[in-house]
């Protein structure tokens, strides 16, 4: 029987729920890198010269818009950095006084490295912590890591993201040089201190930036759970070609491990199992895979082809690419993360830092695919009207 009291008991069990979920769901620290949220500062500086700017009039200018989730994310995580002060609903967003600073290109780099380190590290528990304990140090697996977040005072969510986060943002600051063979974090003393020996003209922003391969699914197309499937598109080349190697190497080192905390398979273009035409098959993954890794690398036509279909479909990709190699205009308007493989001692020490790099990337490509950059929309935004 159904009386007012057991309704009463419910909506209060369905209140308590909710607020659990809700405290479930509280991370104590942004669900983006510093880089990535520091871009709603400097719109603030480019189209308002940094004084306060109504969010309609700024999110118009930014071609965002003003209620999509996207846009909701990028306000708070800035408001969480504490480069910005005010909403989401908010009619004004205005810059903090440290997120001043750190847009300011007329302020002295010194100055503009110590703001962004209070807001970026110092400024967020968990990242604070791992600064302060890793300082001076060789950096460890990241399992590691996790373990130490673990046994802490500070209760994290999500250990994969929030050390994926770190790592982005003490590169993107410069705090992580391999030293000895090993990444070590250095303190933030020391990078205020070369600031202060030479001037940089890079802008903050810029400054962030044969084994055997598994990963083929022998099993029929409506098989495929392709919620979980990343299709990477690389230059494969023939048996024993450096371009094959490189596949394997960047597949089996880089992307495989760094989508393993997502749930996501690496399938590549050579692995398919399927029978069939290997170009219908590779337009199948191309349509319907989660996310898509694109290597760059060697600047081969058929890669750019297939990145192309992606951005037609507006559908998730990162981009990476070589050091080595010159990104084209065509694509250069998309976020590419770029990889120094010039010798071996030099990239296995950085082979951590890479993978949260591409971690890193992925979420916000799925999360909202148009972020990480597709020219399509950005200079033709009615095409798909």
């Amino acid at each position: 029987m159904v009386t007012e009291s057991s309704i009463d008991d419910a909506a209060k069990a369905d209140g308590e729920s909710a607020e659990s979920a809700r405290t479930r769901r509280t991370r104590p620290y942004p669900a983006s890198s510093f880089e990535d949220a520091l871009s709603l500062g400097e719109a603030i500086m480019q189209y308002a010269a940094g004084e306060k700017v109504r969010r309609l009039t700024l999110m118009q200018h930014m071609n965002k818009s003003p209620g999509s989730g996207a846009t909701k994310m990028m306000i708070t995580n800035s408001n969480k950095y504490g480069i910005t002060s005010g909403g989401y609903s908010a009619e004004h967003l205005e810059l903090t006084e440290k997120g001043r600073i750190v847009v300011n290109p007329a302020r002295p780099e010194r100055e503009r490295r110590k703001a962004a380190f209070e807001l970026a590290v110092a400024g967020v528990a968990p990242f604070s912590l791992l600064y302060d304990h890793y300082k001076e140090k060789r950096l460890p697996d990241r399992e590691v890591i996790k373990d130490f977040l673990r046994d802490s005072s500070i209760e994290v969510p999500d250990l994969d993201e929030c050390v994926d986060t770190f790592i982005v943002n003490v590169k993107g600051l410069d705090l992580l040089r391999t030293l000895g063979g090993a990444e070590t974090l250095i303190s933030i003393d020391q990078v205020i201190d070369e600031v202060a020996e030479k001037t940089s003209d890079v802008s903050f922003s810029k400054m962030v930036n044969s084994p055997q391969v598994p990963g083929g699914l022998n099993q029929k197309e409506d098989a495929v759970e392709w919620s979980k499937i990343c299709f990477y598109i690389t230059p494969i080349g023939s048996e024993e070609s450096i371009e094959r190697k490189h596949a394997d190497l960047f597949m089996s080192s880089l992307v495989q491990p760094a989508l393993e905390e997502l749930g996501l398979t690496v399938v590549r273009a050579d692995h398919i199992g399927d029978p069939g035409m290997i170009t219908t098959q590779v337009l199948e993954y191309l349509k319907r895979s989660k996310l898509a890794i694109a290597d760059l690398s060697y600047l081969n036509p058929n890669v750019f082809y297939e990145v192309a279909l992606r951005h037609a479909l507006r559908l998730p990709v990162v981009q990476i690419i070589r050091k080595s190699d010159r990104l084209p205009f065509d694509v250069n308007q998309s976020r590419t993360l770029v990889f120094d493989t010039t010798d071996i001692y030099s990239l296995i020490p950085k082979l951590q830092t890479y993978r949260a790099e591409i971690a890193n990337q992925a979420r916000k490509a799925i999360d909202d695919p148009e972020s990480v950059g597709n020219p399509i929309s950005i200079f033709y935004p009615d095409f798909y009207k």
